[in-house]
């Protein structure tokens, strides 16, 4: 058996979110990365691997453990076949699916099932174990057109590894919103809590995850506890950070030092901000399951092929 992944993750944090301080230090950048190459997940998912970019990511990214970027891609209209993604197993961790362009359909092996369409969001909690599939939806596929979504992978700590598995389908409405003042755009909080506003996420640790639009020149601060990991991916337009600029497709790793990132948008800008407390345990990662120690990696593919992740109705 190939070991994916074997790690220490920092010390977590207890700080929680500030507001929109003007005396806070501001964060350091790690690093900016250009978008890794494209590859096909399944038939239907055509995405970009950004943490495989990033030297000691389970590190440095922890409680995430990948983050897939499928950027605006046409597809034509389905000819009697459904594109995606067949049932597969998942252990010891959650998937988040954000749905920007088109329409996702999932289905899994407890039942639940839904169609996210631009702006929602699946949270999905493996935990225990579950079979899931994912794919366009058929309304969607009938026609084709553009398609754009993110799929990140985010840990459970130890304690709830094992708990039963979950699904969160989190339609549009039901985000919470901030509008900027200047009309300089708008801050979706799907996760955590931005400026009071908090997002209908529930998660297992302390997790922020923002869908950020700003309008040419507009700006916005963020502030996150300088032991929690964070992060930036942008879709669209181009990002001024400090004296450092991030365009399009760039991923933006911020070190653990201070706290404030201030934000300008040089032109029209859509980029996802994610930002979390590490978990202070290590990690053994082989493929769809992702636990703490290789014994244990060993009793998820024993239960998988025994049967006992459920089965697909």
């Amino acid at each position: 058996m190939h070991t994916l992944l074997f790690t220490m993750e920092n010390p977590s944090a207890t700080t929680e979110v500030h507001s929109n301080r003007r005396d806070d230090a501001m964060r350091a950048i790690e690093g900016i990365y250009p978008p890794p190459s494209l590859h096909w997940v399944g038939d239907g998912f055509r995405v970009a691997g950004y943490f495989s970019a990033i030297p000691s990511a389970a590190k440095k990214l922890s409680p995430f453990l990948m983050l897939d970027y499928h950027p605006a891609y046409e597809y034509p209209k389905a000819e009697g076949h459904r594109r995606g993604v067949g049932p597969h197993p998942h252990r010891g961790f959650e998937t988040v699916t954000i749905a920007f362009q088109g329409s996702v359909a999932h289905h899994d092996s407890m039942g639940n099932g839904g169609v996210i369409g631009p702006g929602d969001v699946q949270w999905m909690t493996a935990a225990s174990g579950i079979l899931h599939q994912e794919y366009h939806d058929d309304a969607f596929a009938r026609v084709g057109g553009p398609f754009q979504m993110i799929q990140l992978w985010v840990n459970l700590p130890k304690a709830h590894k094992m708990s039963t598995p979950g699904y969160q389908g989190i339609v549009s409405a039901e985000i919470g919103r901030v509008t900027l003042a200047d009309n300089a755009g708008l801050v979706r909080v799907i996760a955590g809590e931005y400026l009071g506003t908090k997002g209908p996420a529930k998660t297992f640790t302390k997790v922020n995850l923002f869908d950020v639009q700003l309008n040419a020149r507009g700006k916005a601060d963020f502030a996150f506890a300088t032991q929690d990991n964070t992060a930036l991916l942008v879709m669209k337009g181009d990002l001024r950070i400090g004296d450092r600029t991030a365009r399009e497709n760039d991923f933006v790793l911020f070190a653990n030092v201070g706290e404030r990132i201030a934000l300008e948008a040089l032109t029209d800008a859509h980029f996802v901000v994610l930002s979390g407390e590490p978990i202070d345990e290590p990690i053994m990662q082989y493929g769809p399951f992702v636990m703490n120690t290789e014994r244990e990696i060993h009793e998820a593919i024993s239960d998988f092929r025994a049967g006992k992740f459920g089965k697909m109705s």
